[in-house]
């Protein structure tokens, strides 16, 4: 019987909460089609930090999360304990030296789900972010100069590569021929003038691969505008490090909750293991209350049996949340609910 080897990361805040309801709907989908799920449980975190010098992961946790096929994350960040900009270390760290170099965030109206814009139905709103994950604005390239003085000065600076934004630019080519043939990608040439005519400049070069694609470049406040009033023109959008997380965070607000919106973080040559969690964030406020709404997680676990070649799998732990949602009887207070994060979870587990 075949055994994948994953890494659960639970991480802090409802991480934990939403991983937990994630991991039992992931062992019910591999006892009814045929598979083994092998869980190994890392328990790094922020508290975990209190007890290890500060250090929120071990020194090694590359080399200890390496061997997996996998790796499953909940959230990171408690900044009561640990400033935000050391506790997503080792995130930006997994996503860059295991070269998970393609995000993918897919953003589905879901029947009987609620969204803020008027007069959108569910077929109006089906989307895939493919976000740049390895460099671009997230490379820790700059510095302080002078700190706490008046005349201080602080850089950071952007890395695009040619390969990087090549290899991006082409995934997400790929990934619309299977869907519906539309790309628009997020760029701001008008105003960075080195960076996004350098994305421009490889969008020319790469689409000439594409002819049967029907292929856009918006600028990126243009592009966030458009998402709002029309979202039924975008299909696949690809975009820099910095602009792809921010656009993921408005379509999962698009399709009524960041509580609904999974991710992939994938190294497509399957050199290292990919990272899949949802796109929300550690939400300490709510941790342990029970409230946190457990579909991401449950839908980020369902990508990572696809990619790892279960899509039978992968398709009854999707179909479950989709039969959850449409029925509407049981939700977090995020949808509008009163249901806890085990309810949700246990329903959509005796749906798979």
């Amino acid at each position: 019987m075949k055994t994948y080897r994953i890494a659960s990361y639970p991480g802090d805040g409802i991480g934990p909460d939403v991983i937990n309801e994630a991991i039992s709907c992931l062992k019910k989908a591999s006892q009814k089609h045929g598979f083994v799920i092998d869980i190994t449980h890392f328990p790094w975190s922020c508290e975990w930090s209190r007890e290890h010098d500060g250090r929120v992961v071990p020194e090694d946790f590359l080399d200890q999360l390496k061997p997996f096929d996998a790796i499953f994350l909940g959230a990171v960040g408690n900044p009561k304990i640990v400033p935000d900009h050391i506790s997503l270390v080792p995130l930006v760290r997994m996503r860059q030296e295991f070269d998970q170099y393609v995000c993918l965030r897919p953003a589905t109206l879901f029947p009987n789900v609620p969204t803020p814009l008027a007069n959108k139905k569910p077929e109006d709103i089906d989307l895939v972010i493919v976000r740049e994950n390895s460099e671009g604005e997230y490379i820790p390239a700059g510095g302080e100069f002078k700190m706490g003085k008046p005349e201080e000065v602080v850089i950071q600076t952007a890395v695009h590569s040619r390969k990087g934004v090549t290899r991006i630019i082409r995934q997400a080519c790929e990934l619309a021929m299977k869907r519906r043939k539309v790309l628009t990608m997020a760029t701001k040439s008008n105003s960075l003038t080195h960076a996004m005519v350098f994305w421009d400049r490889i969008l020319a070069e790469v689409s000439k691969d594409y002819p049967e694609l029907k292929i856009n470049k918006m600028h990126i406040d243009a592009l966030s505008m458009a998402l709002v009033r029309s979202p039924e023109r975008f299909d696949v959008i690809v975009g820099s490090n910095l602009f792809g997380d921010i656009l993921s965070d408005l379509a999962a607000a698009l399709v009524g909750s960041l509580g609904l919106t999974p991710s992939a973080n994938i190294n497509p040559e399957r050199v290292f293991p990919s990272l899949f969690e949802p796109v929300h964030g550690s939400a300490p406020d709510i941790a342990g209350k029970g409230i946190a709404n457990p579909i991401a997680a449950i839908r980020s676990a369902a990508m990572m049996m696809d990619f790892l070649g279960e899509k039978e799998a992968a398709r009854s732990i999707e179909q479950a949340v989709i039969d959850n949602l449409a029925d509407g009887k049981v939700r977090t207070p995020d949808l509008g609910g009163t249901s806890t994060t085990h309810d949700v979870g246990e329903d959509i587990l005796k749906r798979i």
